[in-house]
């Protein structure tokens, strides 16, 4: 049995050769590869010996030979495969081991050159692996330090590798190999091209959307069913999932997540993860019905539930801080779906070990404040439309004291400006047309995915009514702006003292004037935060 190494991330491989060798495992190898093994007293013989050509273009051309090739992909039940191997001189390989220049790193650090990025296009690596891939019968291939000791567990177990690791290695080996030449395109499409600056130290200008997109994503598992029991369903993550999101979490306990939990387990925790304060989140069918702010765990669920009872029945929650034995003990009484939070502990885990199906996850949180969790955010937004996807930059715009345009003769107070900062917050999460009441780091009434803006503000109104939730001297977000007054005059009836929407509406000026008349005071925030 011959093995060919040719690896750019060095990570184990001596020990993987070292085994290899001690299974009578005969080596090849090229470049860094091969005096890295030899350094380590193993005998391997260089490519180049085995092509009688050398490596050459520093580098460029190692590979690419009938000798390397030819032992791929000779096919070994074929006769005339073999004797055409034995005609020119041509032995086996039985096992390639290749992992890909750093492309995707490379183009990821700050200030990477053209000329870098081009250097770092792996040609002879890709070649071999698609041929060992698709004689995957014959050769086992390996693209991945994860994949070293099972491949070792079966040589040493049977001296040969199964059907099923073989077929295996070669799925794996042609994912990697998509993913590798998507990042390429995505990042060689993104370039705009300065011809009269193409010097090996140009930097080039990337456009933020690629001419081509390539998305790239892994399977985490299938789905009981879909959004409804007649569609199926599978959840995929990110190649390169964001630290802190949904995908990296950890299912502690509970039922099998369907599509509709993750769905709205989703907005429960890029809501939660946008406070800075010890917070809770309850969704209900993509909406917020309850978030708030509080002291601990505990004190921000008492007051996120009791926005809307009603709605938080069987609804998804999530914390943004490690969840006690006090917060636990208050979320057990109710009936809930799946709860979040980047950590539970002891007592918290006893406490909810009765309740078999309820689905508790765990999620680690981006560590360092406010702007490591925006880090943690997914940076593109995508959409299916027929035959299609709109993709757009995340909504990740933070609104700041300073932001905020009093656009009225009433002046907002300090407690009133606090609490508009929290509600606009909300307001980003909340499926439009949406309309909030807050008071106190809490969500006192939410109106959400109306086709009226109007009857946003009712329903806001009417769920705080339903809750016994007083609005007098509460505060209003709306994500876009007021068409008409109608809209500002049902939230100040409610007992609304101040509102923020983003303005820029002909009538602007026709709904400051009536809250004015009001003497209400208003906000501009100079952007609006549509979620369709």
């Amino acid at each position: 049995m011959r093995a060919l190494l040719s690896v750019s991330d060095k990570t184990g491989i001596v020990e993987f050769a070292q085994a290899l060798h001690g299974l009578g495992v005969k080596l090849l190898s090229t470049g860094g590869t091969a005096k890295l093994l030899a350094d380590k007293g193993l005998p391997v013989t260089e490519v180049a010996e085995v092509t009688n050509f050398p490596e050459m273009l520093d580098g460029r051309v190692k590979t690419l030979h009938p000798k390397v090739h030819g032992g791929l992909l000779a096919r070994r039940e074929l006769p005339e495969h073999m004797a055409a191997l034995k005609e020119h001189g041509i032995e086996t390989i039985d096992l390639l081991v290749v992992n890909l220049y750093p492309f995707e790193a490379t183009v990821a650090k700050a200030g990477c050159t053209l000329a870098d990025a081009i250097e770092n296009i792996d040609i002879g690596g890709p070649a071999m692996v698609r041929s060992a891939a698709k004689n995957w019968k014959d050769v086992g291939v390996v693209t991945d330090a994860g994949q070293y000791e099972a491949v070792i567990a079966e040589l040493k177990a049977s001296g040969k590798l199964s059907d099923k690791l073989r077929f295996a290695l070669s799925v794996a080996a042609f994912n990697r190999i998509a993913q590798y030449d998507g990042a390429i395109s995505d990042y060689l499409s993104s370039v705009t091209l300065e011809e009269d600056k193409l010097s090996e130290s140009y930097v080039p200008a990337l456009n933020l959307f690629p001419g081509q997109s390539n998305g790239r994503f892994i399977k985490v598992q299938d789905l009981r069913y879909g959004e409804n029991s007649h569609q199926q369903a599978a959840l995929y993550r990110d190649l390169y999932p964001a630290p802190g999101s949904l995908v990296t979490g950890v299912q502690l306990q509970g039922k099998e997540l369907s599509y509709n939990n993750i769905a709205d387990a989703d907005a429960a925790w890029e809501c939660v993860k946008s406070f800075e304060a010890p917070a809770c989140v309850i969704v209900k069918h993509a909406n917020p019905c309850g978030v708030a702010v509080g002291k601990d765990a505990h004190e921000a669920y008492a007051k996120a539930f009791q926005t809307d009872p009603t709605s938080a029945f069987g609804g998804i929650i999530a914390f943004n801080r490690t969840v006690d034995k006090a917060a636990a003990e208050a979320v057990v009484k109710q009936f809930v779906e799946v709860l979040m939070a980047p950590d539970f502990t002891a007592e918290a885990l006893e406490i909810f070990k009765p309740k078999v199906n309820v689905r508790l996850m765990k999620i680690a949180m981006p560590k360092g404040g406010a702007s490591a969790w925006d880090q943690g955010r997914n940076a593109m937004d995508a959409k299916r439309v027929g035959s299609g996807l709109l993709l757009q930059t995340a909504d990740n715009h933070e609104l700041a004291l300073a932001d905020l345009k009093v656009v009225t003769v009433k002046q907002p107070t300090p407690d009133e400006l606090q609490d508009l900062l929290f509600a606009w917050k909300v307001a980003k999460y909340v499926k439009s047309n949406a309309i909030v009441f807050c008071k106190n780091g809490m969500t006192m009434g939410v109106g959400a995915g109306q086709m009226s803006r109007l009857d946003s503000a009712r329903i806001a109104s009417i769920k705080a009514e339903a809750a016994k939730l007083s609005l007098q001297g509460t505060v209003v977000a709306s994500d876009a702006f007021f068409p008409f007054r109608d809209g500002l005059d049902v939230v100040v009836d409610a007992g609304a003292t101040c509102v923020a929407q983003p303005g820029g509406s002909m009538r602007d000026q026709e709904v400051i004037d009536a809250a004015n008349e009001r003497g209400v005071a208003m906000v501009f925030t100079g952007v609006r935060h549509f979620r369709h």
